[in-house]
């Protein structure tokens, strides 16, 4: 495994648990509802108590956790007649720590998290378990935690499908590459790193003249660490980098340099922006991760637990820190380049309307995205 770099206000505290308290009943709670706040749905039976919670981590590290995660978990928990409530932790450990606690002090049997960091999100699922109520891991898994279950995509694989994306697109020449990895608190940008490194290490005619984590995959800083790297190794070929909002930062410097365009740069998330960069020419490729597909597989985890029933799953992840073995779900990922960001539109991820905005017109009715 390679080796990388690596409060809450009174404030705060309080909004989250004014927003909390307003979360027990069915409907969505309009103060919420468009920034990934707490919701509530029904059981069908009328009660107040939610039966499941979800924490969502951020709305800064990418877009998909406001946009996709929160409205379709909510939709899904609402077609099987599930009251949940969604609540968003805006990156804050204290403020997840404070949410969770309300959630279980609410009586749900269930609780989802994507933990901010695998320590805090271990507490949470010990205080969880101590209430007897079963956790699940969603999206990340919690090293060292107690989650009964994990849902999410084989991360490992993401980070081959950008190492070899990145590959496609530098061709067989020699190339100094850099990688700008994750948060290094978030295991998934461990396993990203660790797939892209078995794909390209192997590799001679590439050499890594960079490599840094992106603390709390911020965005600002990475585009700072990234204009670093430039400035230190002179010539850089090609960007691994962990995600679309990663590599944009990547691409804005490489912009500022004109050089957007001449270097290759990766990504995840399939995010509007990271798709009108390959379109652009300034990215070479994304990974598409079904988030409909993952937020139905925990909703459908969820409601198997409520119901006493053992959920289905594809294997088990190992938790070396905790020295398990976790019962999990995992899905598979999809890598996109220009020529079939068709697909993403095809599933409905984005709409040709977010996608195909003027300056992006042209490549979309050459590809057929309309």
């Amino acid at each position: 495994m390679h080796v990388r770099s690596s409060t809450l206000t009174a404030t705060a505290a309080t909004a989250a648990l004014l927003l909390l308290s307003a979360c027990g009943s069915s409907g969505t709670d309009d103060a919420s509802a468009g920034s990934g706040g707490s919701t509530g749905g029904s059981d069908g039976g009328g009660s107040d108590t939610p039966q499941v919670g979800v924490i969502l981590p951020d709305t800064e590290s990418s877009a998909r956790w406001e946009s996709f995660d929160q409205p379709l978990l909510q939709q899904a928990f609402d077609d099987a007649g599930v009251n949940a409530v969604i609540q968003n932790a805006q990156g804050d450990a204290s403020t997840m720590q404070t949410i969770a606690d309300q959630m279980i002090t609410q009586g749900v049997a269930v609780l989802a998290i994507v933990n901010l960091d695998s320590d805090s999100g271990a507490a949470i699922e010990a205080k969880a378990k101590q209430a007897g109520v079963q956790t699940i891991d969603y999206d990340r898994l919690t090293l060292g935690g107690s989650a009964d279950y994990y849902v999410s995509f084989d991360n490992t694989k993401v980070g081959e499908l950008q190492g070899q994306g990145l590959a496609q697109c530098l061709g067989d020449q020699p190339a100094d590459i850099v990688y700008l990895d994750g948060s290094p608190t978030d295991n998934n940008a461990t396993l990203f790193a660790d797939g892209a490194h078995s794909v390209l290490d192997p590799m001679t005619q590439y050499t890594v003249v960079g490599e840094q984590a992106v603390p709390d995959w911020d965005n600002q800083q990475a585009a700072t660490i990234f204009e670093q790297m430039l400035t230190q190794a002179g010539t850089i070929n090609g960007v691994l980098a962990a995600n679309d909002g990663l590599g944009n930062a990547a691409i804005s410097i490489l912009a500022k340099n004109g050089l957007n365009g001449q270097v290759p740069v990766t990504g995840q998330d399939a995010t509007v922006q990271g798709l009108q960069n390959i379109l652009a020419g300034d990215q070479c490729m994304t990974v598409y991760k079904a988030v409909t597909k993952e937020a139905q597989g925990l909703a459908d985890t969820a409601i198997a637990l409520i119901n006493g029933e053992e959920p289905e799953t594809t294997g088990t992840v190992r938790d070396d820190t905790g020295d398990r073995d976790v019962a999990s779900i995992l899905l598979e990922p999809q890598a996109i380049f220009r020529d079939n960001v068709k697909d993403v539109v095809d599933d409905g991820f984005v709409t040709a309307d977010e996608l195909c905005t003027e300056k992006f017109a042209d490549a979309c009715t050459e590809l057929g995205i309309s």
